[in-house]
């Protein structure tokens, strides 16, 4: 079966769209894009299922050209044409490699051996008849292959070559793994005399449950143990004998004929491979699945949380006062104006050991009342809530027209060391650094964040423990999609943020800046043409992601496609409006007649049109909202249980959700206690960044444990 056809079975859609949407990617074609600008090919592919197809693709044909290395491979060997059938009908590549395994061994085994000593027929004969390996069969057996080689060494080899055929079989190794998936056991224990060292694992020193009820975060939690040398793991069966449900006789095939019935004489051979051969094999498999499992689902939380921290309400163009704040090494502050400029910076020491908080009140009210500060902004590290109340009493003292919030520092400090930072903030110190990316992200968060590494942003589970490649491209994937729903401002957004539009590269985005630099800001989207290295295919991907406000052409600031201009042109002369007129005018919307322009664009298209006519350049995020955490309350001393506090979420796992309550230490919302009804899914309850009311149940401020109730 073709993969297109493949892909149409079981994706469930029309083989015209699968072949279009292939046919999209060849040419180099983002997923945005298609997903946008590209409905009318694809059938209104959403930008998720465009994903899930590119992935499984790429499978396949990864899979098709193991398939071709393997067969060409098989032509040196001895394999029959049912090796070479199996191959071609091979649908996984786990199934492919079981069957190739036979053929690509690096050094011989005992069955091997056997083999070149003439054993093989005997050794048919006796799985097949169900021949007694007795003195009187190994001396004909010695006679016929006239060879003196000792019996004990001939019974020796064909048992040999028995057992190592049925643990190469491959529709037993699948059968065995569904097997041992489905009724083993995961056991993990404490290794001897690393109880105190391992402390933090002792929810798992006697800790067993069944493999196909083991959630990801306790399988990565029981693998750290692992490689940290604290826990074993193992995956025990009830019964060490071979599997009475695997007795098919289309599984037992170790000489290619099924076998009629299953006796005793075989039965003590499928025990043998069983205990000898197959059940370490298996056991290993069925962990590494386990792994990839839990991997693959982390992460999918993690991108999820991703996903929503990018897409968090951005508070908007105000002038803001970012605060770093620190004991010891004083807080930190930078302003900056709407467009994310820094107009001042400075430090200040209002806490002990200096304690100069005169001075230091002096010098903050100084900048909120001359840069016109509307927000200050605290990161949530040491002294986040010290600082809040400095600056609320100096607020409070003054009259400022100022409000305080805290958000999230977590990255922070990895973007002010980086090469970015220093690019961007030459001139500033490194602690400073830190300071502007707080008030950044809290103006607009998606802009901030893609500045730095996502896996620093700590919105994850395990995610130090994954497979960086399978990580970082689930991640591009988020701020990719993220950052094209929401669409870029050409003259404001860093190399950064312009990086992960549709068609564009770093190089690309970095040349975008200094032609930028050079006419001072673009004033339409032609102009992106004149950058070095944007060609005409490049233009067609990231035109329609890239907004120009206040330009020469009213379209530019919307999400219409330059392709699509004509479209609306010809709406506006229908009614006789000018252009400017017809953008964001609903009543003349209204009385278009649309028939004409759907022959032209096509339907999906012109549904697009039409709604961003409607709400050009809408934002697809949610409106700014903020926790008020409670004054009383500042650190896990002063927590007591039934409090209701107000909190932020931090991150989402598969266990709950981490909310920020003001106290320096997340709380731990358990999914049993995210509503008054079962939930599968944390996430289809709380996300990042949302605002919501816990109720303490209980405290464990030795452990820094904080378990909540979501109210």
């Amino acid at each position: 079966m073709q993969i297109s056809a493949t892909l149409a079975q079981e994706f469930q859609l029309k083989s015209q769209y699968i072949e279009n949407t292939l046919a999209l990617f060849s040419e180099g074609a983002t997923v945005p894009f298609i997903a946008r600008y590209r409905k009318e090919a694809t059938g209104g592919m959403s930008d998720e299922t465009l994903r899930e197809l590119h992935s499984r693709w790429n499978y396949l044909q990864d899979l098709e050209k193991r398939k071709e290395s393997i067969l060409t491979s098989l032509q040196e060997t001895n394999a029959d044409k049912s090796v070479y059938e199996a191959v071609k009908k091979a649908s996984t590549k786990t199934e492919l490699e079981d069957i190739y395994a036979p053929f690509k061994k690096t050094r011989k085994s005992k069955g091997d051996i056997a083999i070149e000593q003439g054993l093989l027929p005997f050794a048919q004969q006796a799985w097949e008849q169900d021949i007694t390996i007795n003195t009187k069969y190994l001396t004909q057996v010695q006679q016929q292959i006239k060879s003196d080689l000792p019996v004990t060494d001939i019974e020796t080899g064909i048992e040999s070559i028995i057992l190592e055929r049925l643990s190469e079989n491959a529709a037993l190794l699948q059968a065995g793994r569904e097997y041992v998936a489905q009724h083993g056991l995961l056991v993990s224990r404490v290794m001897r005399g690393k109880k105190e060292q391992g402390e933090k694992f002792q929810d798992y020193f006697e800790h067993q449950e069944p493999v196909r009820k083991a959630a990801s975060h306790r399988i990565l939690a029981m693998l750290r143990g692992k490689r940290e040398n604290i826990l074993k793991l193992a995956i025990q069966l009830e019964h060490d004998e071979f599997p009475r449900q695997l007795q098919q006789t289309n599984l037992v095939t170790p000489f290619g004929t099924p076998c009629k019935q299953i006796s005793s004489q075989k039965r003590q051979w499928l025990n043998r491979a069983w205990g000898e051969k197959l059940l370490g094999k298996l056991e290993t498999d069925v962990l590494a699945q386990l792994k990839d499992k839990a991997e693959n689902e982390a992460i999918q939380v993690f991108a999820d949380n991703l996903q929503d921290l990018l897409m968090a309400a951005p508070a908007g163009a105000h002038n803001t006062l970012g605060l770093d704040p620190g004991f010891r090494n004083g807080v930190k502050m930078a302003a900056i104006n709407a467009q994310g400029d820094v107009i001042d910076h400075g430090v200040i020491y209002p806490h002990s050991p200096q304690n100069q908080s005169q001075q230091a009140s002096a010098l903050l009210r100084k900048l909120i009342e001359q840069h016109r500060i509307s927000w200050v902004v605290i990161g949530n590290g040491t002294a986040s809530r010290e600082t809040q109340t400095f600056a609320n009493e100096v607020i409070k003292q003054y009259g400022l027209n100022c409000r305080t919030v805290i958000v999230s520092e977590a990255g922070a400090s990895v973007y002010s060391a980086s090469k970015e930072a220093t690019q961007e903030l030459p001139d500033l110190d490194v602690t400073i650094r830190g300071a502007v990316s707080i008030a950044r992200r809290f103006q607009d968060p998606l802009a901030e964040l893609v500045k730095i590494d996502p896996q620093a942003i700590g919105v994850g589970q395990y995610q130090h423990d994954l497979k960086g490649s399978h990580l970082s491209e689930a991640l591009t994937q988020v701020v990719e999609t993220c950052v094209n729903r929401v669409g870029v401002d050409l003259n404001l957004a860093s190399p950064s943020l312009l990086s992960y539009v549709s068609g564009l590269s770093l190089k690309m985005a970095q040349n975008i800046l200094e032609y930028r630099q050079q006419i001072g800001r673009f004033t339409n989207r032609e102009q992106i043409k004149k950058v070095k290295g944007i060609g005409a295919k490049a233009f067609e991907q990231c035109a329609g992601f890239l907004r120009i406000r206040d330009g020469e052409e009213p379209l530019d600031a919307s999400a219409v496609h330059p392709e699509s201009y004509g479209v609306v042109k010809a709406m506006a002369q229908q009614i006789k409006l000018p252009l400017s007129s017809l953008i964001g005018n609903t009543s003349a919307i209204n009385q278009l007649k649309l028939a004409p322009q759907a022959k032209l664009a096509g339907e999906y298209t012109l549904r697009d049109i039409l709604e961003e006519l409607a709400k050009p350049g809408r934002d697809p995020r949610p409106e700014f909202r903020y926790a008020a955490f409670d004054d009383s309350i500042s650190d896990i001393n002063d927590l007591r249980e039934d409090m209701v506090l107000e909190g932020v979420v931090t991150n989402v796992a598969a266990f709950g959700a981490f909310v920020d309550i003001g106290v320096h230490q997340d709380g731990l919302v358990h999914i049993s206690q995210l509503a008054d009804r079962f939930v599968k899914d944390p996430r289809e309850e709380v996300r990042v960044g949302e605002v919501i009311k816990v109720k303490v149940l209980e405290c464990d401020v030795k452990r820094k444990r904080i378990s909540l109730k979501r109210i």
